[in-house]
């Protein structure tokens, strides 16, 4: 499991940047660069939650040993 979260932060990540590199910053809200901005919004989240379920995991780990 351990693996795979650190694939799909990879995943993520490599999306994060590629939206970047899309965003027109001079009309970041106009045509293709506001569907850019929902993307890195979107891989920001995704990547928060995989971090936040792997201390989770972490947790629940530290607590079974106890």
């Amino acid at each position: 499991m351990r693996i795979l979260i650190y694939i799909f932060i990879a995943i993520a990540l490599a999306l994060l940047i590629y939206n970047v590199t899309q965003v027109n910053f001079e009309a970041p809200f106009q045509g293709t660069s506001s569907v850019a901005l929902i993307g890195v919004v979107g891989s920001a989240c995704a990547i928060v939650l995989l971090l936040i379920l792997q201390i989770s995991k972490k947790i629940a780990k530290k607590q079974k040993g106890h």
